[in-house]
């Protein structure tokens, strides 16, 4: 367990690394550029390099059952993003596996667990069969650990401390936020980061929560303050939170800052919004 310097949460889970570019958000993944340097510096974790079309040094995608049990040893409620340094629903990650991690989360209802991924269609499918196997009297199917009767026995469901997000980058990938509506979820969340451009094709219905940030990685690309404005609207439209985390390394140099502009007094007075969801 790792505490993070993500604004929107205050500790990193690990069970899976590795990860392979998808999408133009990813062309400057911070993982791949940290995993590289970890890998390097002998870290256990990222010794196997991925594909190098798509990944690379030490972002092979690994599962690693050992760190399964991590937000188990802390009693006090905190907030975890999971797989900060992976995307849990990548075509590798077993289904199995994917199943004990949620065993895991439901083991901790102190915790609140933040799921994102850039694979919304697969998440989308995994959920929905969870939710097939949770109907009825008894847990069934293969996902499930035995003990996780024991520990969920209100069947509670979708589980309520775990939010499920989606990156949208641009607005070729708003068909995201679809995949996310029909996901079973007690909050539904979207990360607009690096927000690349406008999204004039974005549905917020059924979305509790709307992260926006600029791009702060070598090479990052310009952010058009209007983008976030435009969104900030449709948000409070739709009746959902907005948190904008920063406006990105490129907006900051313009404006004679430094850092990647998340400085909440950097930050256009109409733009200081960190809200988070109601539940």
């Amino acid at each position: 367990m790792t505490q993070t310097k993500i604004s929107w949460s205050e500790e990193v889970w690990n069970p899976v690394t590795g990860c392979d570019r998808i999408s133009p958000g990813c062309d400057h993944c911070y993982a791949m550029i940290l995993a590289a340097r970890l890998k390097l510096m002998g870290s256990a974790k990222y010794q196997v390099d991925g594909n190098p079309d798509t990944s690379g040094p030490g972002f092979g995608l690994t599962l690693h059952p050992g760190s399964l049990d991590e937000p188990l040893r802390k009693t006090k409620p905190r907030v975890w993003f999971v797989n900060s340094m992976s995307d849990l629903f990548h075509h590798d990650v077993p289904y199995e596996f994917i199943g004990s991690v949620w065993a895991t989360m439901t083991a901790c209802p102190q915790h609140t667990f933040q799921v994102l991924t850039k694979r919304p269609q697969r998440m989308r499918a995994v959920l929905q069969e969870m939710t097939a196997h949770t109907e009825g009297s008894a847990y069934g199917g293969p996902i499930w650990r035995d003990h996780l009767l024991r520990w969920n026995e209100s069947k509670v469901w979708p589980l309520p401390n775990v939010w499920l997000g989606t990156s949208i980058e641009n607005n070729r990938y708003a068909f995201r936020a679809n995949h996310l509506r029909d996901t079973p979820a007690a909050v539904r969340f979207i990360s607009a980061e690096p927000l690349l451009g406008p999204l004039p094709s974005l549905d917020l219905t059924g979305i509790d929560w709307l992260i926006l940030g600029g791009e702060s990685q070598r090479g990052a690309r310009p952010l058009d303050e209007g983008w976030f404005r435009e969104l900030t609207a449709m948000a409070d439209d739709a009746g959902t939170a907005v948190f904008v985390k920063q406006m990105g390394s490129v907006w900051a140099s313009e404006h004679g800052l430094r850092g990647k502009g998340e400085d909440l007094a950097e930050i256009p007075v109409d733009l200081r919004r960190r809200d988070y969801p109601a539940s």
